[in-house]
């Protein structure tokens, strides 16, 4: 009787750890909302009137039930960029790729597991330019009575760094595609929702961080801008840079953190002055004759007990064509590659890949504004399609018509990438993808061409992570620039710059059957066809087939 009474005190004693948020339910209502910024009012789409939206929490191994109610007049889909959604592909998000979008006035239930993941992502609407307001970030924590591989911090803050546009943005890209030129920049950056101080607008105010003297806080940064890459920094105050993209690495510091659409940065800041307000900036990052919003995002940094009346310490952020600012954060990252999180790089190679990605243009009698042409983008020459029926069920009910297996390893033609490029600018149109057997590797170098004009592409992949082994300038060489790659500690994760006038290597295991989409998160890049999508079929047995599609599956 004795033993019994211990066992069932162990067993109340030990349950809330086991059974603790095992299952997470979220709602998502995709309502319109009224909100002011930068001295203009307008409703916007938000996710339960958040703007930005709601922060989802969960522990690793936890599942995640999300339910999308739309209330708005568009279609919508919401994808958890950078979740790996391990056979659930239906729970991925990107619209036409692997479901087809929520209706107005209908309902769709993400449900998804977290297996091996902890940090910081984001969430974000995956169809039309709805981004621009319905994200949010993902806070993965560590499994209970697993620290940090870091000293913990005293707190933790989410900063969404986002843009903000005074007209609807679909709008902007609506009139974009009329005319066949390039939409619109936007009218600011946001830092939490807040531009801070705007030319014009002097009701504008900026985020505020309070923190103690002597206390050291962990700034999960999310890059949810639609266009353009950022420079964050915190006047007088080092970063401690310690995970990017969910994934923890060797940390070292910085005054300035790079971060592109899509991705994610953790840093360590340590308040170690006395006291004073410290200036906060989110600002562009473009090393390429490409117009792009110039403007600031402000917050500040304020320590307690400071008067408001004293003066703020400012920072000049690193000019928008700081390559060699962006480059030497860039190339410090490395992973942990510690015995309790190694890094598996493939080091044995199934499929050499090389995409270039870049723009062209074709023709377009209706585009008057563009003289009968139009502004696109491609990957390997190849402008892609959106299908009218999502991918991933015209591949499991083999649904024939809606894509091609088709994609080329290669681009068509051979000429100097990084130059001045072929004499024909013109691309080809197809909904093709490339198939791959479960568990290949893949070795893929994204190539940046001079068609139009070089440009900086952040390239996200879904359905996996990667390791970034190399990058460069200039056109890629097999022979030369492979001996260079880092196959030991390569930064892992799932979106990445390709530089303006180069390339970078990647690679990674194809361990996730499903359709999974890789594009431009620059979304007007995306917009104008910068994409495509990887199939991978179903390896032995369930445990590596794709589950199949849940019952309230949005039709179209």
């Amino acid at each position: 009787m004795e033993s019994l009474f211990r066992f069932l005190l162990l067993l109340v004693f030990f349950l809330p750890a086991v059974v603790e948020c095992r299952i997470r339910h979220y709602n998502f209502n995709v309502v319109m909302k009224n909100t002011t910024k930068l001295c203009s009012s307008k409703p916007i789409v938000t996710v339960n009137g958040k703007f930005p939206g709601p922060i989802l929490y969960a522990r690793e191994d936890d599942t995640v039930l999300v339910r999308v109610v739309n209330k708005v007049k568009y279609n919508v889909s919401i994808h958890w960029h950078g979740i790996r959604q391990l056979r659930t592909g239906w729970a991925d998000g990107p619209a036409y790729i692997t479901q087809c979008p929520i209706p107005p006035g209908q309902n769709y239930v993400y449900n998804f597991t977290i297996t091996g993941q902890r940090g910081t992502l984001l969430w974000h609407a995956h169809i039309l330019w709805l981004r621009s307001t319905v994200h949010g970030a993902i806070v993965i924590l560590p499994k209970l009575g697993v620290p940090y591989p870091f000293p913990k911090p005293h707190k933790e803050q989410v900063i969404v760094l986002a843009e903000w546009w005074n007209s609807d943005t679909e709008d902007v890209v609506n009139e974009a595609l009329k005319s066949g030129l390039a939409p619109n920049v936007s009218d600011a950056h946001t830092i939490n929702g807040h531009t801070g101080s705007v030319p014009n607008c002097p009701s504008q105010s900026g985020f505020r961080l309070p923190v103690d003297s002597g206390k050291t806080y962990m700034l999960r940064l999310v890059n949810a801008a639609l266009n353009e890459e950022l420079f964050f920094k915190i006047a007088g105050h080092q970063l401690t840079v310690v995970e990017v993209d969910a994934t923890y690495v060797k940390p070292f510091q910085t005054d300035t953190v790079l971060i592109a659409p899509g991705q994610t940065t953790n840093v360590l800041v340590t308040a170690n002055k006395n006291s004073g307000k410290y200036i906060v900036s989110a600002s562009p990052f473009m090393d390429a004759p490409i117009a792009v919003d110039n403007r600031t995002a402000t917050a500040t940094l304020h320590y307690s007990g400071t008067l408001s009346t004293t003066p703020t310490v400012t920072a000049t952020p690193p000019p928008q064509n700081a390559t060699a600012v962006a480059n030497k954060f860039t190339n410090s990252l490395r992973s942990l590659n510690s015995k309790k999180y190694p890094a598996n790089v493939p080091l044995k190679i199934d499929h050499n890949l090389l995409f270039t990605v870049g723009l062209g243009i074709n023709p377009c009698p209706t585009c008057k504004a563009a003289n009968g042409s139009r502004v696109v983008a491609s990957i390997n020459n190849v402008t892609f399609v959106m299908p009218t029926t999502a991918l991933l069920q015209a591949h499991f009910f083999n649904i024939s018509g809606v894509f091609t297996a088709d994609f080329p390893a290669n681009p068509p033609h051979v000429f100097n990438f990084t130059g001045a490029g072929p004499a024909n600018l013109a691309t080809v149109k197809g909904t093709r993808v490339y198939r791959l057997k479960y568990n290949d590797t893949v070795q893929l170098v994204m190539q940046d061409t001079g068609i139009i004009a070089l440009e900086n592409h952040p390239i996200h992949l879904h359905g996996f992570n990667f390791f970034v082994v190399g990058r460069g300038l200039g056109n890629y060489n097999p022979k030369t620039d492979s001996k260079n790659f880092n196959l030991v500690d390569p930064a892992e994760r799932n979106t990445i710059g390709v530089p303006t006038g180069g390339w970078t290597a990647i690679r990674f295991r194809a361990d996730n059957p499903g359709v999974w989409f890789m594009h431009c998160h620059l979304e007007v890049h995306t917009t104008w066809g910068l994409k495509m999508a990887f199939l991978v079929d179903n390896g032995k047995g369930p445990n590596q087939s794709l589950l199949p599609p849940p019952k309230d599956l949005p039709k179209c």
